[in-house]
């Protein structure tokens, strides 16, 4: 797995945690995840303290549903970056959200990730608002396939295809020279032959209607908001923390790096997730 822009758990003040711990107590949580959640699992992200100084280009919507070149580029590069994104596993924030949902103290997740990081770690209450990467859907017809079914067409179809992997890529590609993209072979959707696309949300598309009401009927049952590892720079995310903050409910935000709103919030505390959440988790299931 490649290493993490965040290498190591960056700690909270004992006095930061307790504070959270305080304002969470006896109240119906519910949690906003981003990719600061899952970096000390190795996946990156786009906007997090090691990935700022660096410019990382997104797949556009309009473009993949427009270009050819576009769809090869992003397939050659996913099949490149698929098994490391794949591999990864759980960290310590994805395992202390799971165990607050099971005692009780966390309402539900509403999650900006594709990774399913928060399902392998046990959580069962999630709406995913961006889709998953272990899905892949039919332009054309709608039917699905499982994204590592579709790792073995590729492979088929692209035997000699073996460049190696200059960078994992927040939305599980990875960086390819234009030259390796000539020959590449992009499958086609196995009941109709259509379009394939990995059933997330890319950049300059929208989260379908249903999920977003999904999420709002959730933040809607809790009576307090946590945002876990988000700048809240796109506005997908960040109407939760509107929602909530018109609700007049406590606002809690637990984030690396700069964030949108936090003038919204009743506190913010500037650390890794993975060493705060197990520690949440500690003085809320002991109480």
């Amino acid at each position: 797995m490649s290493q993490s822009p965040l290498t190591s758990p960056v700690p909270g003040a004992a006095e930061d945690v307790e504070a959270l711990a305080s304002l969470l107590r006896g109240r119906r949580t519910v949690v906003l995840t981003g990719a600061g959640c899952s970096t000390e699992s190795g996946i990156p992200d786009y906007r997090g303290p090691g990935t700022r100084a660096r410019a990382r280009n997104p797949i556009q919507h309009r473009e993949f549903l427009q270009r050819p070149e576009v769809r090869a580029r992003y397939w050659a590069r996913s099949l490149l970056g698929w098994p490391r994104f794949a591999a990864a596993r759980p960290n310590a924030a994805h395992q202390a959200l799971a165990a607050l949902e099971q005692g009780g103290h966390v309402q539900g997740l509403i999650t900006q990730n594709v990774d399913r990081l928060h399902h392998a770690a046990g959580s069962s209450r999630i709406i995913e608002l961006h889709g998953a990467l272990a899905r892949v859907r039919c332009l054309d017809c709608g039917a699905q396939e499982a994204r590592v079914d579709l790792q073995e067409r590729l492979l088929s179809l692209n035997p000699d295809f073996t460049h190696q992997v200059l960078e994992l890529r927040p939305d599980g590609d990875a960086e390819l020279s234009s030259e390796a993209l000539q020959s590449f072979r992009v499958p086609a959707c196995l009941r109709c032959g259509g379009t394939l696309k990995p059933d997330v949300v890319f950049f300059g598309d929208n989260v379908p209607a249903p999920t977003v009401a999904d999420a709002f009927g959730l933040l809607e049952e809790g009576d307090a908001l946590l945002v876990v590892g988000s700048s809240l720079a796109i506005y997908s995310g960040y109407r939760f923390l509107v929602r909530a903050s018109e609700r007049q409910v406590p606002i809690a935000i637990l984030n690396l790096g700069e964030c949108r709103g936090v003038e919204l919030a009743d506190l913010c505390i500037e650390a890794s997730a993975g060493d705060v959440l197990p520690r949440l988790a500690s003085r809320l299931t002991r109480a």
